[in-house]
């Protein structure tokens, strides 16, 4: 399965139109790594991955030819300084982010903290509303029973009065 899936994807990738394309050196950066490698050895065989264009495969001493390598070079140092300014900028971008990540961390730290805090001290509400319902309860309890055993006073010598004064 895992066969068949790569050899699909590699099909799909290699017959796309966007390989046809060949890209216009006002829009694409030139690399010059394969101009140079082509140029020394031309019997080396160009990566599959990678589309060939006219500039890989120049391979001559014409006047042109340096030309074209002398701009790759101003090129090359360019691209270079540019990939130096953007690795700066991204270690500068990442260290603020770690730093506001950092921030962000030691804020949710806190507030954790606090509501930790808050939950305990909720808990022990809790145990004490309990112990106090429980206590309200057996109040109740003994009241009524008081209520209770006063009534059945209250009857009983009622009933007694009546029963007395009948005879």
């Amino acid at each position: 399965m895992r066969i068949v899936v790569s050899s699909v994807l590699s099909l799909t990738l290699l017959g796309s139109a966007a390989w046809a394309v060949e890209p216009t050196p006002a829009v694409v950066a030139p690399t010059p790594t394969p101009a140079v490698t082509v140029a020394q050895n031309p019997l080396q065989p160009i990566p599959a991955d990678k589309p060939t264009t006219a500039r890989n495969t120049i391979v001559g001493n014409t006047p042109q030819d340096i030309e074209n390598k002398k701009l790759t070079a101003e090129q090359i140092a360019k691209n270079k300084v540019l990939h130096e300014a953007k690795v700066k900028a991204l270690v500068s971008d990442q260290a603020t982010r770690l730093q506001q990540l950092e921030k962000a961390n030691l804020d949710a730290l806190t507030q954790n903290q606090e509501l930790q805090l808050k939950n305990d001290n909720l808990g022990v509400q809790v145990q004490v509303l309990q112990s106090e319902r429980s206590a309200q309860m057996f109040l109740y309890g003994a009241t009524t029973l008081a209520v209770g055993v006063l009534l059945g006073f209250l009857i009983a010598s009622y009933v007694y009065a009546k029963r007395r004064r009948q005879w």
